[in-house]
């Protein structure tokens, strides 16, 4: 929920203030600071592709995953619904023309299908890669929000742009669900992309690690 609010409301509210470089600062400090307010009590996964990731390494169990999952996406909705009644607020908002920071591909907003999924696929692999490294017992304890806050922070500099950025399955579903249209029918490549890349991620890291 915190992230979908603070990520798509910097884009949806402030940014034509605040620009790209501040979008992607307001998603990665929403992970930053949500990794120390409930990562011990979660994980602070806050994303199925996370999720699928650690089960895949057998860090999380089949049920918890299905249960983790549930809720990121029942939280994501929430936060588009909450950004949505905030900026319903402003009579020169329009849901159709502005959107809620959803995620997309294609002419003239976006780049094309396959620069998306390749975009997809390899900035989450970089994202989770970097979670599974920075959450290892092996490194520095208390750091991990940085390092993962950061990392969303420089995936967001290069990829929105290209897709809005998503590398959070739940992330799109939120706006989807508003917003409707084509914002829905183009939703499962930022589910499909982002897992591909959360599993490659996870077997790298227990190939290597």
């Amino acid at each position: 929920m915190v992230l979908v609010l603070i990520g798509t409301g910097s884009a949806v509210i402030a940014g034509s203030y605040v620009g790209y470089t501040g979008i992607a600062f307001a998603f990665g400090i929403a992970v930053l600071a949500m990794v120390y307010a409930i990562g011990g009590v979660s994980g602070c996964h806050i994303n199925p592709a996370i999720t699928i990731s650690m089960l895949v390494a057998r860090k999380i169990s089949v049920r918890d995953t299905i249960f983790y999952i549930v809720f990121q996406c029942v939280g994501a909705i929430i936060g588009s619904g909450i950004l949505l009644a905030i900026v319903s607020g402003n009579p020169s908002y329009s849901l159709a023309i502005t959107g809620l920071g959803q995620n997309g591909y294609g002419p003239p907003n976006f780049y094309p299908l396959a620069s998306a999924l390749v975009a997809e696929i390899v900035l989450t692999f970089i994202f989770i890669l970097v979670v599974h490294g920075s959450t290892h017992e092996r490194v520095p304890k208390g750091f991990a929000g940085l390092s993962i806050g950061l990392t969303l922070v420089m995936i967001h500099l290069v990829s929105i742009p290209i897709t809005n950025t998503s590398v959070n399955p739940a992330r799109s579903l939120g706006p989807a669900v508003f917003v409707g249209g084509t914002a829905l029918a183009q939703l499962w490549l930022f589910w499909v992309a982002p897992i591909i890349g959360g599993i490659l991620a996870a077997l790298v890291w227990k190939a290597f690690k």
